[in-house]
C-alpha cells in the first residue's frame, strides 16, 4: 500500500509491506501552496508514479490535500470520532484510472466555534493503542498547536492556539524581531518567558515587555527568540491547565516535543513524548480498515 501525508509545505508518501514497514519513502517541497489544481495529479505522478505500477494495495492521503485548496475537499467528521467514523468519511478521487482515497478532517464544536484539524487526526490513530483505554491529554505542538483528549480510543474534542505561526509572524514582521539576532536557544530565557506568562497583565502586555527588555539589555539580542518562545507557549499551557491530567502525551517534530516536555516539566506536569512519525501508522491502520471492495 502506498500512504502519503501531504500538508501545507510539503509531501510525504511511504510505501508499506503488508505488516506496515516501510519499504522505501519520498520527500518533496511540494505541499499544496506549491501546487494548483491539476497539479496534484503530475506532482504525485513524479513522486510516486513508479510504486503505482508495482503496488495494487489501497492509497491513503492525509493533511491539507483533502482542504478547500488541495485536490479535493473532503468534509469534516464531527467529534466525538474513532477510526471506523473516518473510514466510513473517506473521500475518492481518481488517479491513473483507479481511486485514491483522502482522510477527511475533525471538527470539533462543543466550544460554540468550530475547531478543526487536518493531518492531526492520522497522527492520534496512529497513537491509539498505544494510549490504550481511559482518558488522555495529547498535545501536538506546531504551527497551529492542538491539544486533544482521548477518551476510550475516540478524539473527544480538542482545541487549537496559534502559538508557532503567531512566533513566526512576531519574529519576522513585527518590531519585536528587530532587536532580535541570531543565537543558540537559550534555556534559562525561555524559562524567563514562562514566568512572565504566569504573571498579570495578559498576552499583548506581554509582547510589548519582550521588545522593551531588549531595549534596556535585559534579555541578549541572541535570546530574545527565546525569551518571546517561551512567554507564547507559557501562555498556551495557561490555557489547558487541565488539573485533571497531570500526565500529557505530546506528539510533534523532534525539534519542538523536547521544547513543550521542558515547558510543562516547567508548569509542573510529566510529558510522555509519543513517536513522531505516528501519521505512517495512523494511515496503514486506517488502510488495513478500508473494505476490500474499495481497495
Amino acid at each position: 500500500m502506498i500512504v502519503i501525508d501531504w500538508g501545507t509545505s510539503s509531501f510525504r508518501a511511504y510505501r508499506l509491506a503488508e505488516d506496515g514497514s516501510v519499504r522505501e519513502r519520498r520527500e518533496a517541497p511540494l505541499g499544496i501552496l506549491q501546487l494548483k489544481g491539476p497539479h496534484f495529479a503530475g506532482a504525485l505522478e513524479s513522486q510516486v508514479g513508479h510504486w503505482e505500477a508495482e503496488d495494487d494495495g489501497p492509497v491513503l492521503m492525509s493533511g491539507m490535500i483533502g482542504s478547500r485548496q488541495g485536490w479535493a475537499e473532503a468534509p469534516y467528521v464531527e467529534c466525538p470520532a474513532g477510526a471506523d467514523d473516518i473510514v466510513g468519511r473517506l473521500m475518492p478521487v481518481e488517479w491513473r484510472k483507479r481511486k485514491l482515497w483522502i482522510v477527511p478532517g475533525l471538527v470539533d464544536r462543543t466550544r460554540g466555534v468550530p475547531d478543526v484539524m487536518r493531518g492531526e487526526e492520522t497522527q492520534l490513530f496512529g497513537v491509539l493503542e498505544t494510549l490504550g483505554q481511559g482518558s488522555h491529554l495529547v498535545c501536538l505542538p506546531g504551527t497551529h498547536s492542538k491539544w486533544v483528549r482521548v477518551e476510550n480510543g475516540r478524539i473527544a474534542g480538542f482545541r487549537t492556539h496559534m502559538t508557532g505561526e503567531v512566533f513566526a509572524v512576531l519574529k519576522q514582521h513585527s518590531i519585536l524581531g528587530r532587536l532580535m539576532s541570531i543565537g543558540a536557544d537559550d534555556d534559562a530565557a525561555f524559562g524567563e518567558g514562562m514566568v512572565r506568562a504566569s504573571e498579570a497583565g495578559g498576552l499583548l502586555h506581554h509582547l510589548f515587555g519582550v521588545r522593551t527588555r531588549g531595549l534596556f539589555e535585559e534579555v541578549p539580542a541572541t535570546s530574545l527568540a527565546s525569551y518571546l518562545s517561551g512567554l507564547l507557549i507559557g501562555h498556551e499551557l495557561a490555557q489547558e491547565a487541565d488539573g485533571t491530567a497531570r500526565v500529557v502525551h505530546v506528539l510533534g517534530a523532534p525539534q519542538l516535543a523536547p521544547l513543550y516536555a521542558r515547558a510543562l516539566a516547567r508548569s509542573g506536569r510529566e510529558a510522555v513524548i509519543l513517536d513522531a512519525d505516528a501519521a505512517v501508522i495512523g494511515l496503514y491502520r486506517l488502510a488495513r480498515n478500508l473494505p476490500r471492495k474499495n481497495v
